[in-house]
């Protein structure tokens, strides 16, 4: 066992030491005895490999066969030369082919060149035309539908159907058919080759021994002929037989398309599928019997065995519909993987939302099931690549759902498993926003813009021109859910962005620009601390597609100080001229929301370390007095038709944001230090105490204002 173990470990010497081998005995005289051992081997690799064909499931579970074609022709050919050596020398070629030539063919040279011919017209004609013809189109076609098969991993990937492990996989495969179609289609000639070559040997044998016998060895002409020619239709034949068996092989791997199961399981299941066609041919067999002048009993000997079978196969068909179907039983543990896993981001939807999924969507039975691609992921995979062009963020895959148990028109996000974002769409309706409070009314149903909370109404498809006429804004139900999980994605990025996505990020850095990395990890920061800051970033909105200045800033700030949220605020000043292109037109001020130096040292005094960083206790009077003056300023902003920024020093930027952005999530919160000089900034209103500063201690019973209704809360 030993023994055998090693070989296998060393095979790849072994074939190298074999294909040399090969080479060797074109040159190298080979004693008869080798070369009966070696036509013996040509054999049994010759039903080996066409066994092997049979019993493969796939062409790719038989991917060596292309090469395995040439070496085994390789093979072939040196038993020629090595066999025509022997036979033009010493009139000897060894037991194997001398049999051959005289028990096979009874001796008689005529009978031995006719059944040579006709195995040469079989591989030649017949299996070697048909099986090139074939892997030329199968090479052909599976090349013509890779765009198709990639775009379709593509979809599958973003409807969640499958990971980024399983969509590599699958392109894998779909390169590694191509190329074996390519192979056999390269190599299906080897074999047209080959038999080519039989000929032309067999002819130059038999001549250059009738010139050696009757020349050198002054043998007369018939004894002449009758030796040497024996000798090669015995070598030919000997080298035909397995040529033959390979050239069968070869039809029988690139003819299998779509079979599912290795080649007798599927010719015993589909040939024998059908009762009825096996009946009629018994039948047919019967009628034929009983004609005068054609032999009874192979005739009746075949229509009974015919209907013995089709009444047997017909037996089995009926026993299987009256037994009642089991239901299967998925094993333990993929039982519990399906109950434990949770996806990071789906969307479940109503019976009647499935047709806007896919156009060519079957029912799904259960609520696990997949929903095939269509208009809603064609949507879905635009908002990836969006958010990856404005986040720098890759979007986790959507897995799709029914589910029985929800209104029908309705669809729930759900973040890891909890419920983030609802709504309803009409798939036979349109959704209609006024673009102008004063545009002229139309009818439908009134409703709401699940996205923003928008006033709008549901329309017909016909009177999609007149809504859009009188300046309504007109969206299908595909883009309504489209945009509303684009939204949710941009305000939970933070919680989207897993140590996983970090490290590839990180990778892909390195992959460019190695010594950003090499820099910063592991000897600086972790990948978990890389992950705080960017996730710091992606709360406030502020993209992290520039990960080489993030990665720069962050290793120049750990330099500097220990705290992850100080070291966040100097990466920002990193992206600052990016942050302020978010938030202006080019060429236009920046018009902000400042805040008075009394708000700012309120916030500064009240700042105390904890075990969660630093946080800000600020007295809720004022607190309350703070939020109100930043929603009445943010609403005057609004107005002027200005998006709302709101400008505070540095030190206190961070404690601001998190104050204000549980009231005011979407309006940004800059420093100072974040404006470019170049820049022109304009004040817009301004956040200051409306009333006396409450006494340390104080009950606050003044509660923070409902600030939900204002537009810049939406």
């Amino acid at each position: 066992m030993d023994i055998l173990q090693k070989t296998f470990e060393q095979s790849d010497l072994m074939v190298a030491v074999g294909v040399i081998g090969l080479v060797a005995m074109m040159i190298i005289p080979v004693p008869q005895i080798v070369l009966d051992m070696m036509i013996t081997l040509n054999f049994a690799l010759a039903l080996c490999i066409l066994l092997v064909a049979m019993y493969v499931e796939k062409p790719l579970d038989f991917s060596i066969f292309p090469p395995l074609l040439l070496i085994g022709t390789l093979f072939r050919l040196a038993l020629n030369i090595s066999s025509t050596r022997l036979i033009l020398l010493h009139a000897e070629a060894g037991q194997v082919i001398e049999a051959f030539g005289n028990f096979v063919v009874g001796g008689d040279l005529v009978v031995g060149l006719i059944i040579f011919l006709i195995l040469i017209i079989i591989q030649f004609v017949v299996i070697t035309s048909g099986s090139q013809r074939v892997a030329e189109v199968a090479a052909r076609f599976t090349l013509d539908e890779m765009p198709g098969k990639q775009m379709s991993i593509d979809a599958d990937l973003n409807a969640g159907l499958i990971n980024e492990v399983d969509a590599r996989e699958r392109r894998r495969h779909i390169e590694r058919e191509a190329d074996f179609y390519g192979a056999m289609d390269g190599a299906s000639k080897f074999v047209r080759g080959d038999a080519i070559a039989a000929i032309i040997i067999v002819v130059v044998n038999i001549i250059g021994g009738l010139a050696i016998g009757v020349l050198r060895h002054h043998m007369a002409a018939g004894d002449a002929l009758q030796r040497y020619a024996l000798l090669t239709v015995g070598d030919g034949l000997v080298s035909q037989i397995p040529a033959l068996l390979i050239s069968t092989a070869t039809g029988i791997v690139v003819t299998r398309a779509a079979s599912e199961d290795h080649l007798g399981k599927e010719v015993m299941r589909q040939l024998l599928a059908q009762p009825r066609p096996l009946m009629i041919v018994a039948v047919m067999l019967l009628v034929f019997g009983l004609v005068p002048g054609l032999p009874k009993f192979s005739f009746l000997a075949a229509a009974s065995v015919a209907g013995t079978v089709s009444w047997v196969v017909s037996q089995r068909a009926a026993q299987a519909e009256e037994e009642p179907a089991e239901l299967a039983e998925a094993p333990a543990e993929d039982a519990l993987d399906e109950v434990l896993h949770i996806d990071r981001l789906s969307l479940d939807i109503g019976y009647n939302l499935v047709g806007i999924v896919g156009s060519a969507a079957e029912p799904a039975a259960p609520a696990e099931a997949m929903l095939p691609p269509g208009d809603l992921l064609e949507r879905i995979a635009g908002v990836r690549k969006q958010l990856g062009r404005d986040m720098g963020i890759v979007m986790p895959s959507v897995r799709i759902r029914d589910d029985m148990s929800m209104p029908p028109n309705a669809y729930v996000i759900k973040l890891k498993g909890a419920e983030v974002g609802r709504g309803e769409v009409y798939p036979s309706l349109l959704l209609a926003m006024a673009s102008d409070p004063t545009a002229e009314p139309i009818g439908g149903r009134d409703t709401e813009e699940p996205v923003f909370g928008l006033p709008a109404k549901w329309i017909d498809f016909d009177n999609r021109g007149v809504a859009e006429a009188r300046g309504y804004t007109v969206v299908e139900p595909t883009t309504v859910i489209a945009t509303h999980l684009a939204e949710i994605v941009r305000s939970k990025a933070a919680e989207l962005l897993n140590r996983q996505d970090v490290q590839a990020l990180i990778e892909r850095v390195r992959a460019t620009q190695p010594a950003v990395v090499t820099e910063l990890i592991p000897e600086m920061a972790s990948v978990g601390q890389v992950q705080a800051v960017l996730r710091s970033l992606l709360t406030e909105r502020v993209p992290i597609r520039d990960m080489p200045t993030i990665l720069e800033a962050l290793a120049d700030a750990l330099r500097v100080t220990d705290d992850i949220e100080e070291a966040t605020e100097i990466v920002r000043l990193a992206l600052a001229r990016f942050i302020n292109e978010q938030y202006r037109e080019q060429g236009d001020p920046l018009h902000v929301i400042t805040v008075h130096p009394e708000v700012e040292t309120q916030i500064a005094e009240n700042t105390v370390r904890s075990l969660q960083g630093s946080v800000c206790a600020i007295e809720p009077g004022l607190m309350h007095q703070m939020i109100q003056s930043a929603k009445e300023a943010i609403e005057r902003t609004i107005a002027r038709g200005y998006e709302p920024v709101i400008l505070t020093s540095p030190g206190v930027r961070r404690h601001l944001r998190s104050l204000l952005g549980r009231y005011f999530p979407a309006v940004p919160v800059l420093s100072h230090a974040e404006i470019m000089p170049e820049i022109e900034v304009e004040s817009a209103g301004m956040i200051q105490l409306s009333g006396p500063i409450p006494p340390a201690g104080g009950t606050g019973s003044q509660p923070a204002p409902d600030v939900q209704s204002t537009p810049a809360a939406a």
